[in-house]
C-alpha cells in the first residue's frame, strides 16, 4: 500500500472514498465535516438522516465508521468516522486508532482502492497535531496488511503548514 501526502482540500480529492471527521449526529458541522457536506450536496445529508432514522438512532459512536454516497464529490463514497475529543485527563488514543482502522475496514468492504483521510480529531476536537499525525500514520501502516489486497493508496490530506509538517515527519 502506498501512503502519500497531498495537502489541501479533501473535498477535491479524486479517490474512491473520502473519510469525514464527522460528529456523532452525522448531520454536518464545522471544519472537514461541514466542507464535505457543503461540497457533496444534499444526497450525503439525506443518507445520513436515513442512517439516523434506521440503524443509528443514537448517532455514530466515537471510533466507529459508516459509509454513504459522496454526492457531488469526485469520490464514490464518504466514510464518516467520529474522532474523540482530546483530553489531558483521559487517554483516548485507542478511540482515535479505531477511527482509522474502522474507516480502512469500511473502505475495504466497499472495494475502494484509494482512500483520503483528514487529520481526525486535530481540529475543533483539540488533538495535538503531531500526535494526531503519529497515530494516523502508525495505524494506517499497522492496518495495511489487513486491507492492502483491496486498498492500494491512502492519501493523507493535511490542512495547513503545521499539519503538513507533522504528517511528513511521521511518514518519513
Amino acid at each position: 500500500m502506498e501512503i502519500v501526502i497531498r495537502p489541501g482540500d479533501i473535498t477535491r480529492e479524486t479517490v474512491d472514498a473520502i473519510v469525514n471527521a464527522a460528529n456523532s449526529t452525522l448531520l454536518g458541522g464545522g471544519g472537514v465535516d461541514g466542507a464535505i457536506h457543503r461540497a457533496g450536496g444534499p444526497n450525503i445529508l439525506a443518507e445520513c438522516r436515513n442512517l439516523r432514522d434506521t440503524t443509528l438512532p443514537d448517532g455514530l459512536p466515537a471510533g466507529d465508521a459508516v459509509a454513504t454516497t459522496a454526492g457531488d464529490l469526485l469520490a464514490r463514497w464518504v466514510i464518516h468516522t467520529v474522532g474523540p475529543v482530546h483530553s489531558t485527563r483521559e487517554d483516548r488514543s485507542e478511540t482515535l486508532v479505531s477511527c482509522y482502522r474502522a474507516s480502512l475496514r469500511v473502505a475495504k468492504d466497499l472495494g475502494a482502492e484509494s482512500v483520503a483521510f483528514p487529520a481526525i480529531s486535530a481540529g475543533v476536537y483539540g488533538w495535538p497535531m503531531d500526535d494526531a499525525a503519529r497515530i494516523a500514520v502508525q495505524t494506517i501502516r499497522d492496518t495495511a496488511a489487513e486491507v492492502e489486497e483491496t486498498i492500494r493508496t491512502v492519501v493523507l490530506v493535511p490542512f495547513g503548514d503545521e499539519a503538513e509538517a507533522a504528517f511528513r515527519r511521521w511518514l518519513s
